[in-house]
């Protein structure tokens, strides 16, 4: 048994959860966010691979040394079931019940509304942040961490896109047999920032992170106006 921290949460609980928020994540930078030893990190992520929580993987182009690809650690479906709230069971029941009696529409239309509550949340902190689209996303991600989804905003290098990872889902269960869930979660989304989002991955079908594009719209215009600059001065229509 691994000593509980100040959190209420045990070490060993404290590196599933990360994992689950900022994976893929090597060993090395587990230890030192949780200020532990490499032999202690090692001896939980061991006993997580065993429990079948956490699973890894090899990634070669990051490698730690001559013939030693890095090793990155991701959370399986039942790690990730570990932080799920809620009663999955029941939600399904009253889901299938929704569509026997009103169709498809009547559980479209029951999703939609689950998350105009959480636009209705966060709506007011967006209209502090602006049009700063890095602030609004980081306000969205804060809003959805706070229902369960160990949300985070990441950077995409070289590119004027962020990407918006859930770490997980609380609703993942209901989610798999009903996708209006996700779907209309993706339009929130879209609707809350005010640009045009694209899915990447679920949980809900099988991936281990939600994951969800977002342009920076001031980055497009900027690199479009670059690039229209540059083929006036050369003479050249854009794009030759």
């Amino acid at each position: 048994m691994t000593q509980s921290t100040s959190s209420g949460l045990t070490t060993r609980e404290r590196v599933l959860q990360l994992i689950i928020t900022d994976g893929p994540i090597t060993a090395n930078e587990l230890a030192e966010r949780l200020k532990l030893t490499a032999a202690g990190i090692r001896r939980h992520l061991s006993a997580l691979v065993d429990e079948l929580h956490i699973t890894s993987y090899e990634y070669a182009e990051k490698a730690v040394g001559p013939g030693r690809p890095a090793q990155y650690f991701v959370a399986t479906s039942q790690g990730q079931s570990t932080l799920a709230k809620g009663y999955e069971n029941i939600a399904v029941a009253a889901l299938r019940y929704l569509k026997e009696s009103g169709g498809e529409e009547a559980v479209e239309q029951f999703a939609e509304e689950q998350m105009a509550a959480l636009r209705a949340e966060v709506e007011p902190a967006l209209e502090v942040a602006g049009d700063d689209m890095e602030e609004r996303a980081r306000v969205l991600a804060e809003e959805l961490s706070r229902r369960g989804y160990a949300a985070t905003i990441r950077s995409v290098a070289g590119a004027p896109i962020l990407q918006l990872c859930q770490g997980n889902c609380p609703v993942q269960d209901v989610a798999a047999q009903f996708p209006q869930i996700c779907e209309a979660e993706t339009r929130t989304i879209a609707q809350t920032l005010g640009v045009h989002v694209q899915r990447l991955a679920t949980i809900a079908s099988g991936e281990h992170v939600c994951t969800t594009s977002i342009p920076i719209p001031e980055a497009v215009r900027g690199m479009r106006a670059t690039s229209q600059d540059t083929a006036a001065s050369s003479g050249r229509p854009e794009g030759n």
